[in-house]
This record gives structure tokens, C-alpha cells and sequence, in this order.
């Protein structure tokens, strides 16, 4: 069984005793070129660039985003922060001395 886009074989030997040639190569490249566009599926269209758009450029009206919240917070926050951090790792058992840590009373029951 063949499909309809297939040559028949008689066909082709038909072609032969008549001397082949320019015809019988025409009629393959024709078959070949239909498998191929059966085979292959067209590319598909790039989408259309919004009107107005630079490359690299933020869409008109917009912009980028501004500085993460952390930046807002003053150094000597951020120095007490680190300290009070490294106090709980390297010296768990002692007081902490950041600064930002209430004193440390002892527990009377």
C-alpha cells in the first residue's frame, strides 16, 4: 500500500524505457521536494516588536526598579547587625557587646 504523494513503481519504469532523462529527474526532484514539505513544518513569524521600542531600552513609560529596601538602612545598623551575628557564633556562651542587645539580668525565682 502507498501513499497518494508516492510514485508508482510502474510509473517510474515507464519513464525509464522512455529514455529517462531530463523528465524522470525533474519528476523525482518534484517527489523529493513534496516529502520534504510534508516532513517539515514552515518556521513560524518572529512576533512584531511593540511600536516605539529602542533595543536594551525600558517600554516607554516605565523604568527600571530602584534600590533594594536593604540600602535604605544606615551602616551603623548594619555594623551592630554583623557584630551581634558573629557574637552568636563564635561566642555563644559569653554576653553579646553589639550595642543593640538589652543587658543581660539574672534570673531570680
Amino acid at each position: 500500500m502507498t501513499a497518494d504523494w508516492e510514485p508508482e513503481v510502474e510509473d517510474i519504469k515507464a519513464m525509464r524505457a522512455e529514455g529517462g532523462g531530463a523528465d524522470l529527474r525533474a519528476f523525482m526532484r518534484q517527489q523529493i521536494a513534496t516529502g520534504k514539505a510534508r516532513r517539515t513544518t514552515p518556521p513560524k513569524p518572529a512576533a512584531p516588536k511593540p511600536p516605539g521600542h529602542r533595543p536594551g531600552a525600558w517600554p516607554a513609560g516605565t523604568h527600571p526598579p530602584g534600590p533594594p529596601p536593604d540600602w535604605r538602612i544606615p551602616a551603623h545598623l548594619w555594623r551592630a547587625a554583623a557584630r551581634h551575628l558573629s557574637n552568636e557564633i563564635n561566642r555563644p556562651d559569653q554576653p553579646c557587646d553589639c550595642g543593640n542587645c538589652p543587658p543581660d539580668t539574672e534570673e531570680t525565682r
